[in-house]
């Protein structure tokens, strides 16, 4: 793609201020932190209600890049590059993508719906990628940014695209029609995601029913509520010879009808009737879900005229989709990046951008196969890959293919190899140590392979941790702030269970202001992991305090004997405005000055040139809790009085922050000039109403490790707890009580979910496993175990043991390996 910049001023509609001469770029970007920004770039500069990327340009003109497209000029950057001045910078990345998908003109299937939207874009890219040249959006990038960032992909060598749509609410379908403008429509499983946008399901139907407004062709499951909603919008936007093409298990007047449907362990036979033949397909699935994602794609090959042998021959070699950049622990010290079913060069450079913020370490190695459906010749293509490896600083690359192998001179510090075996033969001699290491391989290459030769082996439990889902949430009380307020994220304890460091990395590429944490030598983890954010320590002993000076922590300070013990070791030291934070008991009773030392606190700092007080603060007791109210206003007002006393007779101006999490909900008057996310940025929220905007992060997972059947009278477990009344069939877990479960949610209290079904624990917990019945589940021996995630919840959870889901959550194990993904 190569874009000059001057016939974009009327698909802009814009004001031009800059160069008179021609200039073209090559890349469309959006995000200031990544490597790949250069002199050919077109940065778009996004501004959100808590972001504004007109912040950055200054810092990106550093970088090289010359061109913008904004709202406005910032005063610091005039005249130093050029600008299309817009007024609504989404809307503009929009035109632009809508603009270069109409100088093409080749079929473009277009899926939207509830669920299966991404399993079945992978799948038609494989079973048509033999014959088709394909773009389509990598991996889930459906939403009114991903989906331009996409189409702008597109390019002279593509004869087919397939793109996802994805909506929360009303109006979003109609700026997403009118980029991609499907003309082969695909409507996917229509489930509860995103209800809340929406009146009612039949409002939602016809909302994403307005992406295939100029579709010739409409595949869908056939039922009655998708059928009257077909009807009244073909009455609204008709379109001369479309065609509704669908299918059903029971609607025998569907095109294709199921006649019968026989499932195995793990595969299923469907006889189908289509233009009154009968067929059988087999389907490497047996789960409900997949049998539908394979009959819409089977329907897409019946569309573009197939035959029944091929159809065959290809859906039989479906796999499951992995739709997420997985972060693991490898082996000497390594971190993986798991990208191993995936290689084109659209993903590649998402995944790039990935393996940046996700760094473990400093140096970086990309292991790469051949890249397919890239619609470049392998000169061009390979050129391009290795000038992205060279902007993103990659230390080493390791390519595996025949193809890749052949320009090995273009990519400095590589080492090639034919295939997968030849690499696994050699890996020894490839000394992987202290790396973070990007592992992106087409299917065909067998990458998951090297994954499990390079990954450390640990406990089969896991527990697994959305970082998108982070992402979320952090967005998510951001957009409840005022543009000028600061943020502070809470990951002490470990990030509540889920991994401080990798979260606090995240937190640091989103550019959060502060890190706190409790003790230092939480903090000092963190700065040896390569934080550089300012991090506050909220419980710092005495002891710690010459750590926290060579670390570059900042002390919160509680006592007047503890500003003391601080201030004797910042003098010894020749420190000078050494940041402090000033903790004031306004109620909570637990830490802080109280009024009547504030005198003295006063007395102490005036004066003082060796701190400098960074912040004051107190701590909200019951923010969660609106039958406390008054109580939460008291301390608010107790606060703005004792800081405001001391910002006056010290004359400062600090930082001023007593809200957390449940207080930037319900006392959003008091956010003062910053607040102090904790729980909530891991998914849990103590108001029903607001649970529901939030995502779920940690998933913990192990796996049946036995299933055995037990008589009646025969007992399970420590104490003989369960008695079986009948035959019952029990599968043991290996998770137990030194994993962080609960004895107590043993004996029927709680239960796992196994195939999307209750199983509830027999018995008492064990140190190291536990025991479901399972006999109504149809479940084996390996089969995946969902603890706690979606179903139950750490909320359930706690509710049913009479504590609350920090216990639940801070309880699991570190012994209990965490996997980190997008």
């Amino acid at each position: 793609m190569s874009i000059n910049l001057k016939s974009l001023i009327s698909v802009f509609n814009a004001e031009w201020i800059g160069s008179e001469s021609d200039i073209f770029v090559d890349h469309i970007s959006i995000d200031s932190r990544s490597l790949q920004n250069g002199s050919k770039t077109l940065f778009i500069t996004l501004s959100g209600v808590n972001n504004d990327a007109h912040l950055y340009i200054s810092e990106l003109i550093e970088k090289g890049v010359q061109n913008f497209v904004v709202q406005y000029i910032p005063e610091n950057v005039k005249g130093k590059a050029n600008f299309f001045v817009v007024k609504n910078t989404r809307k503009a990345l929009q035109e632009l993508a809508g603009y270069h998908r109409d100088l093409f003109d080749f079929p473009i299937i277009g899926l939207t719906g509830s669920n299966g939207k991404t399993i079945v874009k992978e799948w038609l890219n494989f079973l048509l990628s033999p014959d088709y040249n394909i773009i389509r959006n990598p991996k889930s990038y459906n939403s009114q940014v991903g989906v331009p960032l996409s189409v702008i992909a597109i390019n002279e060598k593509h004869n087919l695209g397939i793109f996802e749509a994805g909506i929360s609410t009303v109006n979003e379908m109609v700026n997403l029609e009118k980029i991609i403008k499907p003309n082969i429509g695909v409507l996917t499983s229509i489930g509860s995601a995103h209800d809340e946008g929406f009146e009612n399901l039949n409002h939602k139907i016809k909302e994403k029913l307005l992406f295939f407004k100029k579709s010739a062709v409409i595949i869908y499951q056939k039922n009655e509520l998708v059928d009257q909603c077909l009807l009244d919008f073909s009455v609204k936007y008709p379109l001369e010879n479309r065609t509704l093409f669908s299918w059903s298990f029971t609607d025998a007047s569907a095109d294709v009808f199921i006649l019968k449907k026989e499932t195995k362990s793990d595969s299923t036979t469907i006889k189908y009737q289509y233009k009154d033949k009968v067929f059988n397909l087999e389907i490497p699935f047996s789960d409900s879900a997949s049998i539908e994602n394979t009959i819409s794609c089977l329907l897409v090959l019946l569309y573009f005229n197939y035959d029944f042998e091929v159809i065959q021959n290809r859906v039989q070699l479906l796999y499951p989709v992995e739709m997420r950049l997985e972060v693991k622990n490898g082996i000497n010290n390594c971190s993986l990046i798991d990208d191993s079913y995936s290689s084109d060069f659209q993903s590649l450079k998402i995944a790039l951008d990935f393996l940046e913020s996700q760094k473990k370490n400093a140096s970086k190695t990309v292991i790469l196969s051949d890249i397919f459906q890239s619609g470049f010749s392998n000169e061009e293509l390979y050129s391009k890959v290795a000038q992205l490896i060279s902007d993103n600083k990659i230390n080493r690359i390791i390519g595996v293919g025949a193809t890749i192998s052949s320009f090995a001179a273009k990519f400095p510090n590589s080492t090639m190899f034919q295939n997968t075996a030849e690499f696994i033969d050699a890996v020894e001699d490839l000394n992987f140590n202290n790396e973070t290491i990007l592992i992106k391989g087409a299917r065909s290459f067998q990458f998951e392979e090297i994954v499990s030769l390079l990954e450390e082996k640990t406990h089969e439990t896991v527990l697994e941790i959305n970082l998108d889902a982070i992402n979320h949430n952090l967005n998510y009380f951001k957009s409840k702030l005022a543009d000028d307020v600061k943020i502070m994220v809470m990951v002490k304890a470990f990030g509540y269970g889920n991994g401080g460091l990798e979260i606090a990395k995240l937190l640091e590429h989103n550019k959060v202001n502060y890190l706190g944490v409790a003790f230092a030598d939480e903090g000092i983890s963190l700065k040896n992991g390569g934080i550089k954010l300012p991090i506050m320590v909220l419980n710092p002993e005495s002891t710690s305090f010459p750590s926290i000076i060579q670390y570059k922590l900042e002390p919160e300070i509680y006592s007047i004997k503890g500003l003391n013990a601080f201030l004797k070791i910042a003098r010894e030291k020749n420190l000078k405005d050494f940041p402090i934070h000033i903790k004031l008991d306004t109620g909570m009773h637990r830490l802080g000055f109280e009024d009547d030392t504030i005198d003295e606190l006063i007395a102490t700092l005036k004066g003082n040139s060796t701190v400098r007080v960074q912040s004051i603060l107190s701590h909200l007791a019951t923010s969660d809790d609106l039958n406390h109210y008054d109580f939460v206003i008291s301390q608010i007002n107790l606060f703005e009085k004792l800081s405001s006393k001391l910002m006056m007779e010290l004359n400062i101006k600090p930082i001023r922050h007593i809200l957390n999490t449940s207080g930037i909900s319900n006392f959003p008057d008091a956010q003062y000039n910053m607040v102090r996310l904790g729980i909530g940025l891991y998914g849990v929220s103590n108001d029903p109403l607001e649970q529901k905007y939030l995502e779920n992060v940690g998933t913990l997972k192990s796996i049946i490790s036995q299933v055995r059947t037990i008589s009646v009278g025969d007992s399970v477990g420590y104490g003989r707890r369960f008695m079986a009344e009948k035959e019952t069939k029990i599968a043991t877990i290996p998770i137990g009580y030194a994993d962080g479960i609960s004895r107590l949610w043993g004996n029927q209290v709680g239960f796992v979910t196994i195939k999307n079904q209750k199983a509830y624990i027999v018995g008492s917990v064990c140190m190291d496993m536990l025991m479901v019945d399972v006999s109504h589940i149809d479940c084996k021996e390996g089969d995946s175990v969902i603890i706690f995630g979606e179903s139950p919840t750490v909320i359930e959870m706690a509710d049913a043991l009479k504590t609350i889901p920090y216990e639940i959550m801070t309880s699991i194990s570190q012994r209990v390996k965490r996997v980190f993904f997008r």
